[in-house]
């Protein structure tokens, strides 16, 4: 499927794709390492939910924001089709001894969209930049997780950035030292508050410098076009190091709310890609096959609680919080109102994490009608319930038919078993985001996707000092924990018992465990269905020619 034209939102003026005038150069080739015989059409389009907040690499903190990040720019290392660490601008790494010091190797072949080289003074830079207080990024916390030297006192403003223990030692040769050693340091670096950003660039045009025709990069692919709440497009780029090997020339986002509407558009062969909408899986793979596609992702759906001074009285009770977290059906959730292969979630961390071992709770061994009973106990033990105060709660979530379908069951269940009355509430992304960061609701939608195939990518949110950690939670006793766990020869143990402090106090309800449910025009290739993460490069994507 190709998009021809589409309607731009409303308006009569219909932008085509410039997937023709690339036909000569791909027609009749072969792929280099399949054979097979490459379309000549070489674009690929694809449906996301919401407008992106920033692609400023050290400003995304969305998922889909991320993807644009990994496709105009590149980091010291990138992962393949299973996420496994792959050199990147870096060709490899040395670690000291002790653990505290890598050293990476940048390509000479690297270079910027205006044929300027990468160098090692761009990550410099860059993680100065993602750090600075001034900057204000809401992933400055992750840099905090990367326990790189002086960066809790950077972020603090006791320290300038440029102590920041990273430094270039020559043009092509990056030194970071850490606070203490990180194992999963590698895995870390494959995120975009990493990746290089260009300095002159920035000081030129300020935040302006994002815009088509100001934006400098260093990806496959550079910024064409963008017109907010509707595309955003994206042109292979020649001084790419690796361009001769980058099949797929461009790449289009459609902004595209309805998720009814853009199937009904994608079925239509208006693009190539979109989520399946809730509850409509088993009926797609049945009809198409080869194009209905459900595999896990490292994500994880759940509500928060606002437990913070902000929220409201009857959720400060740790009794009406586990009469939420318990009256929620979740294999409803997962089997009637989703069907797309997700599982019901006890806990934060999602199943299919490296080295994770879901701990065993009394609370998902038991049955939903015993979950119920024990729920209304908890809520008349707290004074409210059927017999006792009334109680309504707002439950907010960004706007979105599935996210409309979950809420909807969950207040449901709500009312049926505790009596609680439930008002429902969407906003926009950007709005959403922004409330829920200041806390201004009482029951919040959350989704969560691993920065890294780690337990603690998941667990490190709930930290007091997390800019996620949405709820407003704060345990001593959990923050410790996390903290032990970045040193401890055998971390899972410490990983369970943080899930297990989630499970006795409930700042968040899990819900369930995310997979990537998709369609997929069967002709479009390499997406890398094994990759965890779901971190997909458009680079290595390439179009069939149809049978």
């Amino acid at each position: 499927m190709t998009l021809k034209t589409h309607l731009l939102a409303g308006t009569a003026a219909l932008f085509a794709l410039s997937g023709a005038a690339h036909a000569e150069s791909h027609a009749m080739m072969e792929h280099p390492e399949t054979g097979e015989k490459l379309a000549a059409d070489q674009t690929f389009t694809y449906r996301v939910l919401d407008e992106f907040p920033s692609i400023d690499p050290n400003l995304i903190e969305d998922v889909e924001g991320s993807h644009i990040g990994r496709n105009l720019f590149e980091g010291l290392m990138n992962q393949d089709e299973t996420g496994e660490v792959v050199p990147g601008v870096a060709t490899g790494f040395e670690v000291s001894e002790d653990g505290l010091t890598y050293t990476f190797t940048l390509r000479d072949t690297a270079k910027w969209s205006n044929g300027e080289p990468v160098t090692a003074n761009d990550f410099v830079y860059s993680w100065q930049r993602a750090a600075d207080p001034a900057t204000a990024s809401e992933y400055q916390w992750y840099m905090g997780l990367m326990k790189i030297a002086n960066i809790d006192e950077v972020i603090a403003g006791d320290k300038a950035p440029t102590e920041l223990g990273v430094k270039a030692v020559d043009d092509h040769t990056l030194e970071v030292t850490l606070s203490q050693p990180l194992p999963y340091f590698p895995q870390m670096v494959t995120h975009t508050t990493t990746f290089p950003v260009p300095q002159a660039t920035i000081e030129e045009h300020g935040d302006a410098w994002t815009q088509p025709g100001n934006m400098v990069s260093n990806g496959a692919y550079v910024l064409s076009d963008r017109v907010p709440q509707e595309y955003l497009t994206m042109t292979k780029n020649p001084e790419y190091w690796d361009a001769e090997n980058v099949i797929i020339e461009e790449v289009t986002a459609l902004v595209i709310n309805d998720e009814n509407q853009a199937l009904t558009r994608y079925l239509a062969g208006e693009f190539d890609q979109t989520d399946v909408p809730a509850g409509q899986f088993p009926r797609l793979s049945e009809e198409y096959p080869e194009q209905a596609i459900s595999v896990p992702n490292l994500c994880s759906y759940y509500y928060n609680l606002n437990v913070s001074d902000s929220g409201p009285e009857a959720l400060a009770d740790p009794k009406v919080r586990e009469a939420l977290y318990l009256a929620i059906d979740r294999d409803v959730i997962t089997e009637n109102v989703l069907g797309g292969g997700q599982e019901p979630a006890y806990t934060l961390t999602h199943w299919a994490t490296a080295g994770f071992e879901v701990p065993s709770i009394e609370v998902a061994q038991m049955s939903q009608q015993e979950r119920n009973a024990r729920a209304m106990e908890l809520m008349s033990e707290a004074g409210y319930g059927k017999d006792g105060e009334a109680l309504e709660l707002d439950i907010l979530y960004n706007t979105s038919e599935s996210h409309k379908q979950v809420a909807t069951a969950v207040s449901q269940m709500w009312k049926q078993t505790l009596g609680v009355d439930t008002t429902m509430a969407n906003m926009e992304w950007q709005t959403f985001l922004t409330e829920r960061h200041e806390k201004n609701y009482e029951v919040a939608r959350a989704g969560w996707c691993a920065d890294y195939n780690e337990a603690s990518s998941f667990l490190d949110i709930m930290q007091t000092q997390s800019s996620y950690n949405d709820s407003g939670f704060t345990s001593e006793k959990y923050d410790g924990l996390m903290a032990d766990a970045t040193t401890a020869e055998d971390p899972l143990p410490l990983y369970t018992e943080a899930e297990t402090i989630l499970t006795q106090e409930f700042p968040i309800l899990p819900i369930y465990h995310y997979a990537t449910v998709f369609m997929m025009d069967e002709n479009i290739k390499g997406y890398p269905l094994e990759n965890a993460q779901d971190n997909w490069y458009a680079k290595d994507l390439y179009r069939v020619a149809a049978e």
